[in-house]
């Protein structure tokens, strides 16, 4: 496994150092690097790995490879009402075959479909390559640092009198996974603390995880959108409460009252938020744009049926709709894009996975003992994600996808996993 461990390390640092420096081909090296991952993972695993994957996705494990199986559907030749209308209307003006492909562009989708098989390669290997705690806690420590630089880096240009960089929506998506891990690494600090482990590296820990924590919430909370503030403030909530449910030793039946009221808390929240402005609902929390942008962006998706336009595909399609033919049409949030690109049934698969993964998380956390900061910081990860891509287009971007997939797994294996003699 140790090839594969390499591998799924050079895959996160590549894919979101080279993007943080606006490098265009970080998401190939990336995705590479985790096939090569996988390649490792598969010759080299034992029974005992796995047995371990087994168990840490009997959650639902066929929800895995949904979202790459509804991408390849959309390359294959269907019935043209299948997909956008446009290309219906253009059949019968111009005539031709009444099969094609969902997607306005073969190369986009393809592109995208890499990526997906790339991130539940990276989901997979994670599980398996992280069983050993000495290990999860490394993959845990560079997930912190990258996430931590990349909110580094949007403070310096939020700061910078030239403004913010081209990458911030990306930075804002890292600076919040930040802070939540870098909230882990203090409970580390503090657990390891509490077995008798060297105070002194204890409390290196918890400074350096203070400090990734406080420069990711200087940009997420001070210098980001109100809506990601809220989403970061759900994770934060989140790894809180499965805190104080456990250092409390609530019983059952006062834990499940703690989370309906948070639960309800959330609830109302989002309620809120989504009432204060009008429209279709999935642009109701994406940041302002111009008035010729949202015009064309309803029109877009007043068309877009069940199987989408592609995925991938949202700025080709976008084109159409636009009045100036040399603009771009940008997805404003990445459920606008996942919607356009895959769909009613996209986006709902998608939701779909990450509230299963979350409920998973939750009680993984609970059941964890002290080593419960793994799921626990997983699934405020999750939620994070969650609420934030209806706000913002930052896990659009290749690396904060990969990035994702590797804390996912990391949260999934450690949920399972004994802990390992100290």
């Amino acid at each position: 496994m140790s090839l594969a461990y390499f591998a799924l390390i050079v895959s996160i640092v590549s894919a979101s150092a080279l993007e943080i420096a606006g490098a265009k081909f970080g998401a190939q090296l990336g995705t590479m690097a985790a096939a090569l991952s996988l390649l490792a993972a598969t010759l080299s695993a034992r029974k005992a790995d796995c047995d371990h994957y087994v168990r840490a996705t009997s959650w639902g494990r066929w929800i895995l490879i949904a979202i790459p199986l509804l991408i390849a559907a959309q390359l294959m030749p269907l019935p043209l009402g299948f997909g956008h209308p446009i290309w219906a209307s253009a059949r019968d003006v111009l005539g031709g075959l009444s099969l094609g492909p969902v997607t306005a562009d073969l190369g986009l989708t393809l592109n995208a479909l890499l990526l997906a098989l790339a991130a539940t390669a990276l989901l997979g290997v994670t599980i398996v390559v992280v069983r050993d705690r000495s290990r999860a806690e490394l993959v845990l420590f560079v997930l912190a640092g990258i996430t931590a630089l990349a909110a580094l880096t949007l403070d310096l240009h939020r700061l910078a009198p030239a403004g913010a960089a081209a990458t911030s929506e990306f930075a804002t998506t890292l600076a919040g996974f930040g802070l939540v891990l870098n909230l882990a690494i203090m409970q580390l600090a503090a657990e390891r603390a509490e077995t008798r482990h060297s105070l002194l590296r204890s409390i290196v820990l918890g400074l350096l995880g203070l400090a990734g924590a406080l420069i990711s919430a200087a940009a997420v909370f001070g210098l980001s959108g109100t809506n990601n503030a809220i989403a970061a403030g759900f994770g934060v909530v989140l790894i809180l409460l499965i805190l104080v449910i456990r250092r409390l030793d609530l019983s059952p039946l006062a834990a499940g009252a703690l989370a309906a009221a948070a639960l309800i808390g959330s609830a109302i929240v989002l309620t809120f938020l989504f009432e204060q402005s009008s429209g279709p609902i999935l642009l109701r929390l994406a940041p302002n744009m111009g008035a010729e942008a949202r015009a064309a962006l309803e029109r877009m998706l007043a068309d877009t049926r069940w199987f989408g336009a592609g995925a991938g595909t949202f700025a080709a399609v976008g084109r159409i709709y636009q009045s100036d033919a040399g603009a771009a049409l940008t997805a404003p949030t990445t459920a606008t894009a996942i919607f356009a690109g895959m769909g009613a049934i996209g986006l709902a698969v998608s939701v779909l996975t990450a509230l299963i993964a979350l409920v998973r998380l939750f009680f993984g956390a609970l059941q964890r003992g002290r080593d419960s900061f793994f799921p626990a910081a997983t699934a405020a990860c999750v939620l994070f994600a969650l609420v934030q891509s209806f706000a913002g287009s930052g896990l659009l971007h290749p690396a904060a996808i990969l990035c994702l997939a590797v804390i996912v797994g990391l949260g999934l294996s450690q949920s399972v996993s004994q802990s390992g003699s100290r």
